[in-house]
């Protein structure tokens, strides 16, 4: 089938996905998760395939594999999201007018969403799972470099849904991972209501600048660590540990470390051997190379990088409006931290910091769909305009009025 086929296929079926009502969409993701889990074997030989092709590095690789540890997760995912309400039919604002008009604003699905993305095959099992609990069709566009996983993928959730009575056609997936094929998945106004484009910066900017239809931007991740001169050493160092090594390739990994001067002073020295017990690059401003002369330089360059991988840049910085500063001109308003044993610093740090994920004394590895009880996310937006941080079930619908009268005109 053609990109336009596809989609519309998907609009063919918004309608029935829209009112299946809770318990379906409950029986769906019951009967996805157990599918992923009885059919594993077959996910992950279609996946080495896809892996044995890939030139990309490791980093890439590391996002693209799949194992069955990650399908279980992947399962687990999808059965968290029957314990969530699903948010359609919700009662937003209910209200009497002036004339007896009785108005209440309601919950809707979006209609059909489009993602596309990049490797990460987990993403095409919780895109589903995501657009049924909320109601909602969904094509799905991955990269060529996981085409065998993510066909897998759909496949075996589709003929589950299949087997239990459900017409699985609001699910579609485009096999076509051409250029031109995204642009006119890009273009599909009127069939396709939103648009979520999920990976590299240059896949983000190419929907920015191309897309006619809505989009909902999922920014990279050029994630900060702020350690403010009271920061406790014992917190600071595990923090940053897990916030840039625990797994370097996705988007809220850190990759920037803010220090104030006076704690540069103390614990420069103890945060740089920590670092490279765990491999990773550093690269420093000119005051930090003052300290620990054998670092490498910084260019400006590296401060606004998201490296996905095992190097970070650290700059010493003068005071929490220094760091707020840097991290509002450098940083991608993702997931940014401070760790802090003032109060006041904290807050500052919490109001004025202007990103999606704003921690205190925490690792931002925990941006993240499942983490913060969403079951998964569609994605991580860094915008202002409809949705901001993970998108879960409540980011992925609308409203509208419902109005209910007894004769009333308007003079």
């Amino acid at each position: 089938m053609t990109v336009r086929e596809r989609c519309e296929a998907a609009k063919a079926h918004a309608h029935a996905i829209a009112f299946t009502g809770e318990d379906g969409m409950n029986g769906m993701l019951i009967a996805a998760a157990g599918a992923l889990r009885e059919h594993a074997d077959h996910i992950i030989a279609e996946n080495k395939k896809d892996i044995e092709r890939c030139t990309r590095g490791p980093q890439f690789t590391d996002r693209l594999m799949l194992d069955e540890k990650r399908i279980d997760g992947i399962a687990e995912g999808l059965e968290k999201l029957v314990e969530l309400k699903c948010p359609v039919g919700e009662i937003m604002e209910e209200r009497t007018l002036y004339n007896g008009l009785r108005l209440t604003r309601v919950r809707v699905p979006l209609g059909v969403i489009g993602i596309i993305y990049e490797a990460r095959p987990n993403v095409t099992a919780d895109a589903i799972g995501l657009a049924i609990k909320s109601g909602n069709a969904i094509v799905l566009r991955g990269s060529k470099d996981a085409v065998r996983s993510n066909a897998a993928v759909t496949e075996v959730i589709k003929n589950a849904l299949r087997d239990r009575g459900f017409d699985p056609e609001f699910i579609q997936l485009i096999e076509d991972t051409t250029r031109e094929g995204a642009t006119e998945f890009m273009r599909m106004n009127g069939i396709v209501d939103v648009l979520i484009p999920r990976g590299s910066a240059s896949l983000i900017q190419n929907a920015v600048q191309n897309a006619t239809v809505p989009i909902i931007e999922t920014g990279t991740g050029n994630c900060h660590l702020y350690f403010e001169t009271s920061a406790d050493i014992g917190k600071a160092i595990p923090i940053l540990i897990n916030a840039k090594t625990q797994r370097t390739s996705v988007c809220n990994a850190c990759e920037s470390l803010l220090i104030d001067e006076d704690f540069a002073l103390k614990h420069l020295k103890e945060i740089v051997s920590a670092l490279r017990e765990k491999n990773v690059e550093i690269v420093a401003c000119e005051k930090c190379r003052k300290i620990l002369p054998e670092l490498a330089a910084a260019t400006e360059e590296d401060y606004y990088t998201e490296f996905l991988s095992l190097k970070i840049s650290v700059k010493i910085v003068g005071g929490v409006e220094d760091a707020i500063a840097h991290i509002n001109r450098f940083g991608t308003h993702h997931s940014d931290g401070i760790i802090t044993e003032n109060e006041a610093a904290a807050e500052k740090f919490l109001d004025e910091v202007d990103s999606a994920a704003v921690y205190v004394n925490a690792s931002t590895r925990f941006t993240d769909g499942f983490e913060f009880g969403m079951g998964a996310e569609m994605g991580i937006s860094t915008q202002k305009l409809h949705a901001r941080g993970p998108m879960g079930l409540k980011e992925l619908t609308s409203y509208k009025y419902c109005i209910r009268g007894d004769g009333q005109i308007r003079g």
